[in-house]
């Protein structure tokens, strides 16, 4: 998540936030292992642990430490007073059901990629996308339709913060080559995704846009690569994206 500099973290905020992502991390770990990992003393670690099991969220079992269902109340309360939750939702049902794959909502956090609503079709591949994972916005098509549709200063700083960490050996890890793909992107109006993010899988991506232009979220489709190429790839689905997309931001302009 990007820092503000002009703040001083509170440390011990900062531990508990760092077991929390270790434990997430590994499935769950004892006091030992979390102390290795992080590089804390055991009483350090054991103190957060237990202070955290006490506010209901981590559980344990023989020693190991888990995150608890508890956190689940905090992340539907969020996606559910997302403004694109209930207006994208439809839309990307009709889509998942029309092309029989997997389609995600998308919208930008931080700086990252966030999926919001996710619907899937009758041939829907797994994947490792999952509600409410972070994702580097330059790896997956939705990303880069959102990157691609924000002020350029925001990109500039989006860029300083995470950098462009490869995923597969397709993903683009040169700047001069993303800044030609947005450009790209924004004549076209779709992102496209060969493999960049999940080897043998295509998507598209499409942004959902406001009044000024600026992307405040995305819509993709994903499938394997064998189904997802040639016209149905660059023309058919892009073409229903767009019009999808479009919708959303109609009836989110009169919501």
């Amino acid at each position: 998540m990007a820092r503000d500099s002009q703040y001083r973290p509170v440390e011990t905020v900062d531990t508990a936030f760092d077991i929390i992502d270790a434990l997430k991390r590994n499935g769950g770990a004892g006091i030992t292992t979390l102390a290795d990992e992080l590089g804390l003393a055991k009483s350090t670690v054991h103190r957060h642990v237990k202070t955290l099991e006490s506010r209901g969220l981590l559980v344990q079992e023989s020693g190991i430490y888990r995150i608890s269902s508890w956190v689940l109340d905090y992340g539907g309360y969020v996606r559910n007073r997302h403004r694109l939750y209930d207006v994208a939702g439809p839309k990307v049902d009709e889509l998942a059901a029309e092309t029989d794959e997997k389609v995600w909502c998308v919208i930008e956090e931080h700086g990252v990629g966030v999926h919001i609503y996710g619907a899937e079709g009758r041939h829907s591949i797994k994947t490792h996308a999952r509600l409410g994972q972070r994702t580097p916005l330059h790896q997956f098509a939705a990303g880069k339709a959102i990157l691609a549709h924000l002020p350029p200063d925001r990109v500039e700083a989006i860029l300083e913060e995470y950098g462009l960490a490869a995923r597969t050996d397709r993903t683009i890890t040169d700047r001069d080559t993303l800044f030609e793909q947005l450009e790209t992107i924004r004549e076209r109006g779709y992102a496209l995704n060969r493999g960049e993010s999940v080897a043998g899988v295509h998507a598209v991506g499409a942004p959902i846009r406001d009044e000024s232009g600026d992307a405040i979220g995305a819509i993709s489709v994903a499938g394997p690569a064998n189904r997802l190429r040639g016209e149905l790839l660059t023309d058919e689905l892009p073409d229903l994206l767009l019009g999808g997309a479009n919708e959303v931001e109609i009836n989110l302009a009169h919501t």
